[in-house]
């Protein structure tokens, strides 16, 4: 069942189109990233998903999970963001303002929800600790209990280790790999990382001002935009055993 879709989607920007004519799938519980080249079209896409642009030709569709789940977005860090002066509950909490509705406060329920989150992303120790004096994953992981917050279902991630030291990374895609796996959370996630991409992900959609390429990892690594893109040169996606073997990491 398809949870998120394009029709042939295009999008623009005082009258000239930057992204076109892109179109693919997401099932529930699927792991799709998105890849690209600078200024190839991948936030804008984002912002498509999340119904901030409006698409000017084709369609962006959302299934009826998604949209009564609500959607979890984490976007690219700001500066502001890592200088926030509130509590690590209090940022996590606050991706529940959606569901709040009218009451001025947060609940136990709310409070609940909000440590069981923090407990998936391995920060529940830190729920008291200020948001700013956490080290740049931390910051990261307690950002992404806050999309978790905010959904059921749906995660829109951009560049979510960007900027993070490789063992930080290692653990930010291995919690997304837990949250997908584990808690058949769906993920959509846009990354410069391919080949943590092409370890983590089930599908691979390639931008560059339209869509290169749409399909499963092992497609993509055979295709000829992969092959480019890669190293440029061939990249073999290996089995787990195979993978264990030659010493690449897993998610």
């Amino acid at each position: 069942m398809s949870l998120l879709a394009c029709r042939n989607a295009s999008f623009a920007y005082d009258g000239r189109k930057v992204l076109e004519d892109v179109s693919f799938e997401v099932a529930v519980g699927g792991y799709l990233c998105i890849v690209g080249e600078n200024g190839a079209g991948k936030s804008t896409l984002m912002q498509g998903l999340l119904g901030l642009v409006k698409p000017v030709g084709g369609s962006v569709e959302v299934g009826a999970e998604a949209r009564a789940g609500g959607i979890g977005y984490l976007p690219q860090q700001t500066a502001v963001q890592k200088d926030f002066p509130a509590s690590v509950e209090e940022v996590v909490l606050s991706g529940q303002l959606r569901r709040c509705g009218l009451r001025p406060f947060f609940g136990r329920g709310d409070r609940r929800e909000a440590e069981a989150k923090l407990r998936l992303v391995r920060m529940q120790d830190f729920r008291k600790k200020c948001f700013r004096d956490l080290s740049g994953g931390q910051q990261r992981r307690v950002l992404l209990a806050r999309a978790l917050c905010a959904t059921r279902s749906l995660l829109l991630l951009d560049e979510p280790a960007a900027g993070l030291d490789p063992r930080m990374q290692d653990e930010m895609y291995q919690i997304l790999n837990e949250l997908n796996r584990e808690q058949g959370m769906t993920i959509v996630m846009i990354t410069h990382d391919v080949q943590s991409a092409l370890r983590c992900a089930r599908q691979i959609l390639h931008l560059n001002g339209r869509q290169l390429f749409f399909g499963s990892v092992e497609e993509y690594s055979q295709s000829a935009a992969g092959r480019r893109f890669i190293d440029g040169g061939p990249f073999r996606v290996l089995s787990g055993a195979a993978a264990k073997e030659g010493g690449a990491k897993l998610c």
